[in-house]
């Protein structure tokens, strides 16, 4: 990941980033992203980038396997989030969804996470703890609530589905308050480019709907441009 392009991954938002990568596709129809509105626990932050670290848990029943087997599952999934070449995130699959309770997400896992030197954790489960958990480590989650149920780890290190975004272990995420993608890695040579792209054509519009004057024969002026310059 180079520098230049992972500083500005985590200046822009999102929504961005979507476009761009039809940008460098060349067309319309990327659809690698989560649906349905999530919980930010740090709207105002720079967006969470990193390569994808990824499990599954369950919350609502008990563990059928030995306590044994589960306490050292949890510990090998910790191994597992703390490994890989960064920067790195925890994507976590609630498989109770949608009837998640399990606040996998709360004060001590944010810390642990955040000080095994992860960015950030997406998932379409529970966070809790809202008023203490750590800044400086975004959760986008699938809801809130206040219990960990019978939480446990489930699998490690296989594909995960995140609210309808699908992808594998290693794959690089970009996430913020409006949701998370995937970042094909085709397309991460030209990325930059593309973002660039993007800001530049809606430029053509923003700036004269922003300025003093503006009217339909204005907009209409533009608008040709910008959809010239669109994918």
């Amino acid at each position: 990941m180079p520098k230049d392009l992972l500083d500005l991954l985590r200046s822009v938002d999102t929504p961005t980033v979507c476009n761009a990568i039809e940008v460098a596709q060349g067309k319309r129809g990327f659809n690698r992203f989560t649906r349905g509105t999530m919980v930010h626990t740090e709207p105002g932050a720079p967006a969470t980038v990193g390569f994808a670290r990824t499990a599954k848990i369950s919350g609502l029943a008990p563990p059928t396997e030995p306590q044994d087997v589960i306490r050292a599952r949890r510990m090998d999934y910790f191994r597992a989030m703390a490994g890989g070449d960064g920067p790195t995130v925890a994507v976590i699959e609630d498989v109770d969804f949608p009837n998640c309770i399990a606040g996998w997400w709360g004060e001590v896992h944010v810390a642990v996470h955040k000080g095994l030197g992860l960015n950030g954790a997406v998932t379409n489960g529970v966070v809790r703890d809202l008023d203490v958990i750590d800044d400086g480590f975004p959760v986008l989650a699938g809801s809130i609530g206040p219990s960990h149920g019978y939480v446990h780890v489930v699998e490690i290190g296989m594909p995960v589905n995140i609210m309808g975004m699908r992808l594998a272990e290693n794959e690089l995420i970009h996430a913020d308050r409006h949701g998370a993608i995937v970042i094909p890695s085709e397309v991460v040579s030209t990325l930059k480019t593309a973002i660039e792209t993007v800001v530049a054509s809606e430029a053509i519009v923003l700036a004269p709907a922003r300025a003093p004057n503006f009217d339909i024969k204005k907009l209409e002026q533009v608008w040709a441009e910008f959809e010239a310059a669109r994918t």
